[in-house]
């Protein structure tokens, strides 16, 4: 089976989640508002996958919005088993 990698972040709130997502669509900026992974937290929440080559970028944009965050995750899948990494 193939190995696949997601990067997403992971907001304290939905609120910041929602925010986060407007910054980054204001600045032209790819990403995609997802259900938090279970394998990161078993509480509800939303996350925002993201292509890894605009992670510096991505922690500008946020800084300048003043949107914290609870982290940074690589998820990865091997055969049937899922490992999560913090990046930041």
């Amino acid at each position: 089976m193939e190995n696949s990698k997601i990067y997403v972040i992971v907001f304290d709130s939905t609120h910041s989640a929602i925010a986060a997502e407007k910054c980054l669509k204001d600045k032209k900026i790819p990403n995609e508002i997802i259900p938090t992974p279970r394998e990161i937290t078993a509480s509800c929440g939303l996350s925002i996958r993201f292509n890894i080559d605009s992670l510096k970028i991505i922690k500008e944009a946020l800084q300048n919005g003043n949107i914290s965050i609870n982290g940074i995750y690589e998820l990865k899948k091997q055969g049937n088993e899922k490992l999560v990494d913090k990046l930041i």
